[in-house]
Parts: structure tokens; sequence; C-alpha cells
């Protein structure tokens, strides 16, 4: 029986245990249940239908659907709370005991895990450390938010596996155990439909360190001040000079004081603020891996979909899909690695959150700026001070597709056009990877 086997069937025994959400992470969590475990009873409960016959669900297993999915979850010891689920309830507000597949994974895998979180970037510097690991032969595996759920790779684990781990503020935002090695990248302004306030989505991210222990590691963006924490912090920066890793034109100078020369000539990675995941990518990877086996794998690592991807050239120009962007930093930083910029696609769902210096560095540019959308209307009213004859550069169409055919006509040839929302993309599209997909059909549509 494996550490985690039987973790997760002591935990479970003879409990009343709820999945409370029927995704993909809810159907890992029931597939372990039912493989190692004896509870009491199982529950699934989801806002959506549940097809028993197509999930293969025994009848002994309850199915709680509809509005009221979260109405019962005191009737149950253990509930297994996937990351997209709003709890209705404060978990103190409950008197059963809330959980999810991160906590109880992380409760046996600490150790060996790499976590990162931050605001943006986690995704490209998970993936960046995994692809260098691997690379170099080192037995390592992926999960997290990056869409493995953990569960999923449980069983693959040795004592040597390393595990590099996405970590979402929902998944984080209940924990109560920390990776033994956490990275915190960065934190903007994002989630506030949910958390209301800064330091309530801070609280949220902050559990990868702050159950940390003695020994372990966390590497932090040096404009987060940590609490008074356990483990070793080393600051990263792009600004301070005094962070203990520091990168500037191209060149990092890492926790030890040693450079480390990215090879810009040689990577696929667009941008200054990528030299900055690269630079947290080589403090972390040079614990395991050589200086030439980095610098191998990270010439041979391709950037994720969606993130500052080249489309192609349609019309004469460069379109460049970066759908992941939801914030104001990520918006600019796109406009400052794209080759000769000329258009930029902006808006999607309004949560409400300020876009004043978006407003000011486009004031500063030449680009022409379509916005769509609720939140590309309100940052056009800014952008023109509410008058639409104050600046030609600046243009409002209802949607996407809109915003893509006037991209078409008013982008130079041999320009590069770049969607990069500063949005959301929920009640509008599925997700952002849906939001990617729709441009990149819409602009290899172009005649």
């Amino acid at each position: 029986m494996s550490a985690f086997s039987e973790y997760i069937s002591n935990y479970t025994n003879n409990k009343s245990v709820c999945i409370l959400g029927f995704g993909r992470e809810g159907k890992s969590t029931y597939s372990k249940l039912v493989q190692y475990c004896s509870p009491a009873s199982i529950t699934i409960s989801d806002l959506n239908p549940i097809d028993r016959e197509q999930n293969k669900l025994p009848d002994d297993v309850k199915l709680i659907t509809g509005k009221e999915y979260q109405s019962s979850l005191d009737d149950f010891d253990i509930v297994f709370k996937s990351p997209g689920i709003v709890l209705e309830k404060h978990p103190n507000e409950l008197k059963c005991e809330i959980t999810s597949e991160t906590q109880v994974f992380f409760s046996v895998f600490r150790d060996q895990i790499i976590g990162i979180t931050g605001t943006k970037g986690k995704s490209t510097v998970t993936s960046l450390i995994y692809h260098v690991l691997d690379q170099s032969g080192l037995d390592s595996h992926i999960a997290g938010n990056i869409g493995i759920p953990v569960f999923e790779i449980a069983d693959q684990l040795t004592p040597e596996s390393i595990v590099v781990c996405e970590l979402s503020c929902h998944q984080l935002e209940y924990m109560s155990v920390s990776p033994s090695k956490a990275v915190f990248l960065n934190l903007y302004e994002e989630h506030l439909d949910h958390y209301g306030t800064m330091q309530n989505y801070y609280n949220a991210k902050k559990n990868i360190y702050l159950h940390q222990k003695s020994g372990d590691i966390l590497w932090c963006n040096s404009d987060i001040r940590p609490d008074n924490i356990a483990p070793q912090v080393i600051t990263v920066s792009n600004t301070e000079k005094s962070a203990d890793v520091f990168v500037s034109n191209a060149s990092v100078r890492d926790s030890d004081g040693e450079v480390f020369s990215i090879p810009t000539d040689k990577i696929k990675l667009l941008g200054v603020h990528n030299h900055y995941n690269i630079a947290i990518a080589w403090d972390v990877c040079r614990k395991y891996v050589s200086r030439e086996q980095f610098t191998d794998a990270l010439c041979s690592f391709s950037p994720l979909a969606h993130r500052l991807e080249y489309v192609g050239n349609f019309r004469g120009i460069n379109w460049y899909d970066d759908s992941i962007s939801t914030a104001c930093a990520t918006a600019i930083e796109a406009l400052k690695s794209v080759p000769e910029p000329a258009s930029i696609l902006i808006g999607g769902m309004d949560r409400g959150i300020d876009y004043t210096s978006l407003v000011e560095f486009l004031h500063g540019t030449d680009v022409q700026v379509i916005c769509m959308e609720a939140s590309g209307k309100r940052v056009y009213d800014m952008l023109t001070n509410g008058n639409s004859a104050n600046n030609d550069r600046f243009h409002y169409v209802p949607h996407l597709a809109d915003a893509v055919e006037l991209a078409a006509k008013i982008t130079p040839e041999g320009k590069s056009c770049v969607m990069s929302p500063a949005a959301a993309s929920y009640g509008i599209f599925k997700n952002f990877e849906e939001r990617g997909d729709v441009f990149k059909s819409l602009v290899s549509q172009l005649k």
C-alpha cells in the first residue's frame, strides 16, 4: 500500500463523503475513493445535471443537483471541494470538514512539491520548470491548475519524484499545508468579483507559503512582503537591484551571485516579462540540473497556447493571441513584447478592475486601440473622456468578431496586431482558451 493510498483510505474510512463539483477534478476524486477507500457513503453534488449511466455511478452513490446543491453540506463528515466551486458559506460556518484534492495530495507529498502561484505567469513558469527537469532526465511530474488534477498523478510517484504544481487562488484559499518549495511570482488586481478586496485575494494566495516549515524555500517577488514565516525567502525582481535574484538586460544574477545570460537569440519566449520568469525558473532548477542542461531545455521550450502565441500572417498582418491576459500589466507587456505592434484588442467581462495604468500607457503609444465588450466600453470611455471625437486611434465595437474585422482594416501590412484583453472571458466564452481559439479561427478566415 502506497503512502497516498494509505493516507486517503484512513482519512475517509467510515466517513460520509461529499464530492462538491463533478468536473475533471471531481471525477478523479471519485475514482480514487472507489479505488482505495471505504467511506460510509459517497454523495456527488453539482449545480449541473449529472448523467449516472454515462459516468457509471452505482445506485448507492447519491446525486444532488440544481440550485440547492450546497444546501446540505453539513449532512457530511468530509466535503471535497473542486476549485471552480465558490462556497455559499465560509467553512467556519459549516459543521463539515471542507477539504480538496490539493489539500490531501500536499499532506502526503509536500516535501516533493515545487508549487507555483501568482496572478500572471504561473503556467509558463510551471511548464518551463517541468520541461527543464524532464528534459534533464529527472523523475518529474506536472499537475494542478495547469489542467491535470493532482490525484491523477498520485499513483505514479516514488520517493524520488519531483512534482511541479501550478496553484490558483481558488486551490489555495482554504489550504493548511504548503509545498516545501514555493514560488510566488507576482500579485496584481484580479478576481475581485470573488474576493472583494486585494487583501482577501492576497490572503488566499499566501497559503502557498504560510504553512511552510523550517528548511523550506520561498521564491517571492520583491514587491510582496511575506508575513513572518519559517522558510528561507529568496526575493526576485527585475527592478530592485537589491533583490536576491535580479534580472536586467537578459542577464540574471542568481541567489548565489552567479550570472546566467539568457540566450535571447535562441529562445521562443517573447518579452522582457518572460526574462523574469526565466530568472525564477533558473534559480529553482539550478538546485537540480546543470547550467548546460537548463540552457538546452530553455532553448527547446515552446510557449504555451494563448500566451503571446504567434497565430500567423494574414492580410499582411502578424497576429498574436494573448488571450490569457486579464490584467492591465499583461496587456502593457504584450505591446512591449510583440514586434512592431500597430493595434491591440482589449475588453471582456467587466469585473471592476482599475484600468488607469493601462489607459495612461495607451495614451503614450501610437497604436490603434480596439475596445470590445463591457470592460472594453469602460476603457474606451476612459481613453476618450466620453467624447468619441477626442482621438481617432480609439475604437469601440461590440464583440470579438467585430474587433478582428476592424483590426484587419486598420492595421498596416507588415505590422502586428495582438489580442491582449486585460479582462476575463467569463459570460462571453467558456474560458480564456475558448476565447483564444475563437480569435485564431476568426483570424485564419481572413482572406
